[in-house]
């Protein structure tokens, strides 16, 4: 019984084999129609060439970061652009080169119409043009003058002073600046020493072709603001005027030059800067001597009055003279100015910062 039993088992097995084998088969023989798992059972594809990580980031994600690393070399070829577009201008020095002839070199420096003298064909005009049109034209002028043939002529910039900015006024190292491409006004003044102890903060940039200068105050302290960090182009010419000055003179306790660099100031705000007036003062004498489009002029000041707040204080302009003459002192009728000019001239000069 055990006998029958285990062979019928073993029979069982045996078709359950065969029937999953057929199963399989059919699946396998089925899946080129359906097409999903096809690739599988063909032969495979030949593997694409090596590519750099970047590349190789890129195809698979399909995203632009490809032009992102592409983004520096454009950046430079930009700036190296910008570069090669200078023009030429007035007083910039060149030296000509022509190739095989050495009997044309020469420097020259262009005039303030734009024009340049070379041997054979005079003067040229070469304002506004780049080195390379520079070059181009006095080649033609070569072989169209039959002096030169199928000349190759080289330009380069000994001084380009017309690309430069120029400083002038109170600061360390007045003069011309190269080009300063990227730089800001910060910068120029700091090259040219920064600004001297008597300079204004109020300068002026004058700029090419533009009828009114460029007016900016900056701070007494350049770092509190930087709004007036203004671009600087070639050709600008940056004026850093010098600070007013108020005198206060006659009976004070320290008669001085007040260098206001910013802001104004009052006459009780000089006298008070000056040490105050003296026991002898005359204080019904005071006055303020202003230069004006006309003239010299005298304006009589109720000193004691303004000090006793029964009057407004008065605000003094650039070049003022305070003079309050002593009590009792003789000043004739007609000589205050000169004596107010004598004192002005023997006054130590302070900074004053409003």
């Amino acid at each position: 019984m055990e006998s029958g039993t285990s062979s019928f088992t073993r029979h069982g097995l045996v078709l359950l084999f065969v029937l999953v084998t057929s199963i399989v088969s059919s699946a396998v023989a089925q899946q080129p129609a359906n097409g999903s798992p096809a690739s599988q059972s063909s032969p495979p594809a030949e593997l694409p060439a090596a590519q750099p990580i970047s590349q190789a980031a890129v195809s698979a994600s399909g995203t632009t970061s490809a032009p992102q690393a592409k983004a520096p070399d454009a950046t430079q070829d930009a700036a190296d652009q910008s570069r090669s577009v200078v023009k030429l201008g007035p007083s910039d020095l060149i030296e000509l080169s022509v190739y095989n002839v050495p009997e044309l070199t020469t420097k020259a420096r262009v005039s303030n119409s734009g024009d340049v003298y070379l041997p054979l064909i005079d003067y040229v005009h070469v304002g506004g043009l780049t080195q390379e049109e520079a070059q181009t034209v006095i080649e033609k002028r070569l072989e169209d003058g039959g002096f030169v043939r199928n000349p190759h002529v080289t330009i380069f910039v000994d001084e380009a002073n017309s690309q430069g900015v120029t400083v002038l006024g109170e600061v360390g190292k007045p003069g011309i600046y190269p080009d300063p491409a990227d730089h800001k006004l910060y910068q120029v003044i700091s090259e040219a020493g920064g600004f001297n102890a008597n300079s204004s903060r109020k300068i002026a940039i004058i700029r090419r072709n533009q009828p009114e200068p460029i007016r900016i105050e900056l701070p007494r302290n350049l770092a509190d603001d930087v709004s007036g960090n203004v671009d600087v182009l070639p050709g600008d010419t940056i004026t850093v005027p010098r600070a007013p000055i108020i005198y206060v003179v006659g009976d004070v306790g320290r008669p001085s030059g007040l260098l206001v660099d910013n802001g104004t100031l009052t006459v009780l705000q000089a006298l008070a800067l000056a040490g105050g007036t003296n026991r002898t003062a005359k204080m019904g004498g005071a006055r303020i001597i202003r230069k004006g489009p006309t003239g010299m002029t005298e304006m009589t000041l109720q000193l004691k009055k303004m000090l006793e707040a029964k009057v407004p204080d008065v605000t003094l302009q650039a070049d003022d003279i305070l003079f309050v003459p002593v009590s009792g002192g003789r000043v004739l009728a007609g000589r205050t100015f000169e004596a107010a000019m004598a004192m002005a001239t023997a006054v130590s000069i302070y900074t004053v910062h409003p």
